[in-house]
């Protein structure tokens, strides 16, 4: 059995998450209560259920203030009893969640006659802290479209069907906002930007030009090296400490060439090491 915890701030993306799993063969349950949680399990495995069946629960902020606090214990429980449990958490940056409360005109869970929309957002993500300090893979939606959203999530859990820890290496651009989501995060601004090279500026570190400017290079070149002897040494321990997720954010300036390129190579690099290595350029929109 495979148990895939949901949680997060409303409007981060919870309910497309849930709509992804349950369209790749997920049992989805969306807003149980947290104490329930661990007579769920009793209840599907005493029916039997087999190993390879996959369940994906969703645990939100209108639980009980003290369950939501007990809820780590609830993980370390279900896991010693050896259940396959992993907990993914969304959110996305307070302008974001505004903007999209105020697109939609929904109704935040949280608020009343003394509780504005802001403050609810506040609130939640209070009462959601001791679930988001658990979590095994964070999700920054605020940079994402419905439809990569989507992806991302079918991208990331259904690349956990494979055994070991499922890297993600994120090119980004600072100047767009920081990458939340990532675990590391290596600053490659210090190298030389074809942002200021006319024929390459409308281009990206995809493209052959850009690759050939930045290859020549010997600080492009030492970078790559040492990141990848970083991975290369540290990815295992990561590995052997059960972590199921890991996210490595690449960023530049724009989000365009340099971080682009550079996150492209590691791919190339490490992927024959490690047997699951996904690639995302945060800014490039197709």
């Amino acid at each position: 059995m495979r148990l895939l915890i949901i949680s997060g701030r409303s409007g981060s993306g919870k309910s497309t998450a849930l709509n992804v799993l349950e369209d790749i063969g997920f049992t989805c349950i969306d807003n149980l209560p947290a104490s329930l949680l661990p007579t769920l399990i009793r209840q599907v495995r005493s029916h039997g259920e087999k190993d390879e069946n996959s369940y994906a629960v969703s645990i939100d902020a209108r639980n009980d203030q003290d369950d939501l606090q007990e809820f780590p214990d609830f993980v370390v429980a279900l896991r010693q009893q050896g259940l396959d449990c992993e907990l993914l958490y969304f959110d996305a940056d307070e302008g974001t969640l505004l903007k999209r409360f105020s697109e939609t005109r929904r109704k935040h869970p949280l608020t009343d006659d003394q509780t504005d929309l802001r403050a609810a957002i506040d609130q939640e993500s209070e009462l959601l802290a001791p679930i988001a300090s658990i979590a095994d893979l964070t999700i920054d939606s605020s940079h994402l479209s419905l439809h990569q959203l989507r992806d991302l999530v079918k991208k990331r859990v259904a690349g956990r069907e494979s055994p070991g820890m499922a890297v993600l290496l994120q090119s980004f651009g600072f100047k767009h906002g920081p990458a939340n989501d990532c675990d590391l995060v290596f600053d490659v601004r210090c190298l030389p930007n074809p942002h200021w090279n006319q024929s390459l500026r409308a281009l990206t570190g995809q493209d052959e030009a850009v690759a050939e400017f930045l290859s020549g290079h010997e600080d492009v070149r030492d970078m790559l090296d040492d990141i990848e002897s970083y991975l290369q040494r540290w990815l295992p321990k990561f590995a052997d400490d059960n972590r199921s997720y890991m996210t490595i954010g690449i960023g530049c300036t724009g989000g365009q060439h340099r971080s682009v390129f550079i996150a492209e190579q590691l791919h190339q690099r490490i992927e024959a090491t490690f047997n699951n290595v996904q690639l995302r350029h945060r800014e490039l929109r197709k």
